[in-house]
């Protein structure tokens, strides 16, 4: 699975492009996460001839939801996936906070709703849902047990963990999400967070001081 990663916006939000790198151009592929400044994504997808063919949202705060607009623009029959319990932060700018950040938005209900142990599948790729609440109450990862790398969202982060002072955050539900969802996994398990730099399980596991 080739995936490109790209740091969008002013809050640094990691969007994620996933393809096969076997098919032929155009290249289909899933989006995750599309944010702020997504003129860089849709940039991406035209240089290397790609058409996303999903987008999967880890939770729906407007750094992670941002560029859907720009996206359909171009593509308008791409759908969107996310939580149910998520689900109505698109359509609300105070839940996905955008409010907050003096630039409110919101957008139609999603195409789809993913629960934990949902396979999502595209050409060779296969993504396992895992539901991980805490930082929002539908928070989801995406577990590629095959390639040993899953795409957590903001609930993990490179010696730290998502923050849950915002509206339906909770802190004790989201080590639980951590430890049970994710630490189970094989320690050399790659974690591609929601902001900042590539981890592992197993540096997470015995060095995040969070989770100690």
């Amino acid at each position: 699975m080739r995936i490109d990663e790209l740091v969008l916006g002013d809050f640094q939000t990691n969007c994620y492009v996933l393809s096969d790198p076997q098919s032929q151009a155009p290249k289909q592929c899933i989006v995750i996460d599309p944010g702020f400044g997504s003129e860089e994504l849709l940039s991406l997808l035209k240089q290397e001839s790609m058409e996303p063919q999903k987008i999967l949202l880890t939770h729906g705060h407007c750094d992670h939801i941002a560029g859907i607009g720009l996206l359909r623009d171009n593509f308008p029959d791409l759908p969107v996936y996310i939580s149910r319990e998520d689900a109505p932060m698109l359509a609300d700018a105070n839940q996905n906070l955008s409010t907050m950040m003096g630039s409110p938005f919101h957008f139609d209900q999603p195409e789809g709703v993913l629960a934990d142990n949902d396979t999502v599948q595209l050409n060779g790729i296969k993504l396992k849902v895992l539901a991980m609440p805490g930082h929002t109450p539908g928070g989801v990862g995406f577990y590629c047990q095959e390639e040993k790398l899953v795409i957590a969202g903001d609930s993990l982060f490179a010696g730290s963990v998502g923050r849950c002072d915002f509206p339906g955050g909770d802190m004790d539900s989201l080590l639980n999400s951590i430890r049970t969802r994710l630490f189970p996994m094989p320690d050399e398990t790659k974690v591609y967070s929601g902001h900042g730099p590539i981890t592992s399980i197993g540096q997470e596991k015995h060095t995040n001081p969070y989770l100690r």
